[in-house]
């Protein structure tokens, strides 16, 4: 008789054979003790960020944007490119999160808690820019389509910014749902470990969570509904943002290869800012065996995936450009590589089209060094990305007289390190408020993994039984 197939053993995405009552404190413990000095270190940094943030905003709001570089020539700067760039980082979370659960892949419970978190506080940082960047800050409600009395004051339709509005905001929305959804089993367990005020406060947040099947029958469907909700949000979001160029007739922006290439971006710089942040969160929190070796590789593998399809993109411009023989586009996209900003593009090329190929290396795709390093270079391509697209296509229009060159001023830069504190302090905040890694995601999966998650020893037994029964 032949044998049975025995199907292979993946490594466990938890180690350290955990029981449940283990995984419970393991997680929720850092919500619990005082932080750590290297919390309090990174919390006064991000709170500085934070705070030269906000004088630079109010700087902007008092002083009109002449504040900032802008020109005749070049309308839109850091501005439009930390709003695409905090977009696209926000992309990672609902994706993880979303698709990932509608395919049942089970290693994004190690890093979905945080990515989604990392949506909501990223898309607040982009919401940031399109209400300064318009100027006279206290009309910005004139981007709201609502009844009023004082006439025509109904929003262009047409503009892809109002598009920008409806998009980001059904995105923050749905991705705030999802997220708090799977904060309330955890928030429950929580309160059932806390006394006094902290219980009273995370008695209120988990709504009388009992954890009857009742209550996972109806988190469950719930998870599942918001999930498919969100799905075509990720793809839409980044399309809506790409049209803000792609609806233009400036060459070099007017292309349809926009949304797609822009969609990959997104997910490519997104995942690259959740490797960074858990990388982080693993060290200082202790949280090695719940955020593995098998998820980072996992997350390195879409990063290769999304940068090589990226990659692509810039190449088929280059491509399109030449073929088409419009002197124009061809200009745009000779002036990107060697004219006066040849620094950035070239920079784009090495974070975000060679630098991701290392990842064929399995050693490199499980080095954590490597893999932290390589996160934030990936970052710092994208930035250069978005910068390329707005402000080289800009400087250099159809009149050579009107040519121009854009630097920011102190106040863009500073506003950009604002949202860098905005970020970190509620991701910071965060960690202490809720487990990071969700506890009954984890504990779920280990009741269903079955043969995945069984050690080497135990595999082998399990197999010579299979051998003597066959």
């Amino acid at each position: 008789m032949s044998h049975s197939p025995v199907s292979p053993i993946r490594a466990p995405l938890v180690e350290g054979h955990k029981t449940y009552h283990q995984i419970t404190e393991d997680l929720s413990t850092p919500t619990e003790k005082r932080p750590n000095a290297a919390w309090w270190g990174a919390f006064a940094v991000a709170l500085t960020f934070l705070t030269i943030g906000v004088i630079c905003i109010v700087l902007t709001i008092w002083d009109g944007i002449t504040e900032w570089n802008l020109n005749r020539t070049i309308g839109w700067g850091w501005d439009i490119t930390n709003f695409v760039w905090w977009i696209g980082i926000g992309h990672a979370g609902t994706l993880i999160s979303a698709i990932l659960l509608l395919f049942r892949q089970k290693w994004r419970t190690g890093v979905n808690r945080a990515a989604e978190a990392m949506t909501i506080f990223a898309v607040m940082c982009a919401a940031l820019f399109p209400a300064i960047h318009v100027g006279r800050i206290w009309v910005v409600f004139f981007f709201f389509p609502y009844p009023n009395s004082r006439g025509p004051l109904w929003p262009n339709f047409n503009s892809p910014l109002l598009w920008d509005l409806f998009a980001i905001s059904t995105y923050f929305t749905v991705s705030l749902l999802f997220w708090y959804t799977g904060l309330v089993p955890d928030f429950a367990t929580l309160r059932d470990r806390s006394k006094g005020l902290r219980r009273k406060m995370y008695n209120f947040v988990s709504f009388g969570w009992t954890g009857s099947a009742k209550h996972w029958q109806r988190h469950e469907s719930l998870s599942l509904v918001l999930a498919g909700l969100a799905t075509p949000l990720v793809l839409s979001v980044h399309t809506i943002v790409s049209f803000d160029f792609a609806t233009s007739v400036i060459p070099g922006w007017h292309t349809t290869i926009f949304p797609p290439y822009f969609v990959a971006g997104a997910i490519f710089s997104g995942f690259a800012m959740v490797q960074t942040l858990m990388v982080i969160t693993r060290k200082v929190l202790n949280l090695k065996q719940y955020i593995t070796l098998e998820h980072i590789e996992s997350m390195n593998k879409v990063i290769l995936l999304t940068g090589t399809i990226v990659g692509v993109a810039y190449l088929t411009e280059l491509f399109i450009s030449w073929y088409s023989g419009y002197i124009y586009e061809q200009f745009a996209f000779f002036n990107r590589a060697l004219g006066p900003y040849w620094w950035s593009y070239f920079g784009m090329m090495l974070c975000n089209v060679i630098s991701p190929q290392l990842f064929w290396s399995k050693k490199i795709r499980r080095s954590v060094w490597w893999t932290f390093f390589m996160s934030i270079f990936v970052n710092i391509g994208m930035w250069f990305e978005r910068f390329v697209i707005i402000a080289t296509t800009l400087a250099r229009d159809y009149l050579p007289s009107s040519w121009s060159y854009y630097s920011p001023s102190w106040v863009e830069i500073g506003i950009f390190l604002g949202t860098l504190g905005i970020f970190f302090t509620f991701y910071l905040l965060f960690t202490r408020l809720a487990p990071v890694v969700a506890v009954a995601e984890i504990k779920h999966i280990l009741k269903s993994a079955g043969d995945q998650y069984i050690g080497k020893d135990a595999h082998h037994h399990h197999s010579s039984e299979i051998t003597q029964e066959s």
